[in-house]
């Protein structure tokens, strides 16, 4: 095209990416004569075509070679109807949903649509599960959540979403629709996992508040029962407080 002049430029893409080969059951090359080709058609007679896509992007790294299990895709099955028993059989209403699980949707938003632009549509999809295993556990859910959620599901699954979007009253179709922005403010956490060590090595953790200061940390840290039986008979030579990550007790 750029030699007939259709075109000025001579790459029409910025970057190229390799997928991993998809192998037989038996982890080797799928071919006719070792009897181990899986026809996709036969997955979508008996899943559909949701699933199909879904369990190929979940299998593994986008780049990595991946071996099919026939088995393995039951979960995938099992992830769409949870959604489809969201929408079908929770209580839809108007209102916000509850601040934990409006911090776990934007996290899943951030986390969903960085994965899209680097390619890790498997880890994306594992977001989108744990955030509905929480849904499953609400009596009600809000309107407004699902409909960000079925947006950020819909490449993954995109005939299933568009099918539970119009059960949400929606007559044109979601892809129209913008893709959900997520609020820095709302994706920080409030705790972090807090290493206890003692001479350097780990003997415990526990969570944290963001933001707690090297005397309370310490206070924290000696809380422990591993942490107390660690230091006894010990005499303490130095207290080493490393802020979001590490205290570090230092015996003799």
């Amino acid at each position: 095209m750029h030699r007939y002049g259709y075109i000025d430029f001579d790459e029409p893409f910025t970057k190229l990416r390799h997928q991993g080969m998809i192998l037989g059951e038996d982890s080797e090359k799928m071919s006719k004569s070792r009897g181990n080709v899986i026809n996709p058609d036969d997955v979508i007679r008996q899943y559909g075509a949701d699933t199909l896509r879904l369990y190929e992007m979940l299998m593994g790294p986008f780049e990595a070679m991946k071996p099919w299990s026939t088995k393995s895709i039951e979960g995938c099955f099992r992830f769409v109807q949870k959604v489809w028993r969201l929408i079908e059989e929770k209580e839809i209403v108007d209102t916000a949903p509850s601040v934990e699980l409006n911090r776990l949707l934007h996290k899943t938003i951030k986390k969903v649509t960085e994965d899209i632009e680097n390619f890790r549509f498997n880890t994306a999809i594992s977001a989108m599960m744990i955030f509905s295993n929480e849904c499953l556990k609400q009596d009600t859910l809000s309107k407004k959540m699902m409909e960000a959620f079925l947006l950020i599901l819909s490449p993954f699954a995109p005939h299933a979403c568009e099918e539970l979007w119009e059960m949400l009253g929606h007559s044109k179709s979601l892809a129209f629709e913008p893709w959900p922005v997520y609020d820095p403010e709302l994706v920080k956490d409030n705790e972090f996992e807090l290493v206890l060590s003692v001479n350097g090595k780990k003997r415990d953790a526990v969570m944290a508040s963001v933001g707690i200061g090297p005397g309370s940390a310490i206070a924290l840290a000696k809380e422990s029962e591993i942490i107390q039986r660690n230091l006894e008979g010990k005499t303490i030579l130095k207290e080493i407080y490393i802020p979001g990550k590490l205290v570090n007790i230092v015996v003799k």
